[in-house]
């Protein structure tokens, strides 16, 4: 029997679902088997994760974890060395930039939660918020100023055709 050569979505998602575990297949490998190159299959995943098309893991899509999820998915990984990150994402139907980024949003979120560095920030941005009011109305002074000077060129040539040159001012 000839194999397709075309893929639906399925197909392409059972065949991408092979690298997790148990059976977790190198990507050399399943491209061998199936007949397809190592950059296509790099392709349907990209695709398949650009559409957030994730019915690759074994639970939760990962647009439905909750934040409470995550940090507790961040504590159980944090103390993994690559290698045992990466058998733990595959259990549980992870992807380690998931986990790595989840764990860069905690540590922001702890680092930033010191009250003066809040109020330090509130600060700063009502400054800028002023100071972008302020230019704001710059241009538009500037703006009524120049389309000012555009009109009296305007009429400047206009009454130098009518009348001419008159250089007696």
């Amino acid at each position: 029997m000839a194999k397709p050569t075309n893929y639906t979505w399925e197909e392409r998602q059972q065949i991408l679902k092979r690298m997790l575990a148990p059976e977790n297949i190198s990507i050399q490998e399943l491209a061998e088997e199936i007949g397809v190159t190592k950059s296509t299959l790099y392709t349907w995943k990209k695709k398949i994760n650009n559409n957030n098309i994730d019915h690759l893991s074994n639970n939760k899509e990962s647009k439905n974890w909750s934040s409470k999820d995550k940090f507790h998915i961040v504590l159980e990984t944090y103390a993994l060395n690559e290698a045992d990150l990466a058998v733990y994402c595959r259990q549980k139907g992870l992807y380690v930039e998931q986990v790595n980024a989840w764990r860069e949003q905690c540590l922001w979120a702890n680092n930033s939660s010191n009250p003066k560095d809040i109020m330090k920030f509130q600060t700063e941005l009502k400054e800028e918020k002023n100071r972008s009011k302020q230019l704001a109305k710059e241009l538009i002074r500037k703006e009524k100023a120049l389309a000012e000077v555009a009109a009296l060129l305007v009429l400047k040539k206009k009454a130098q055709a009518i009348w001419g040159d008159n250089e007696e001012d």
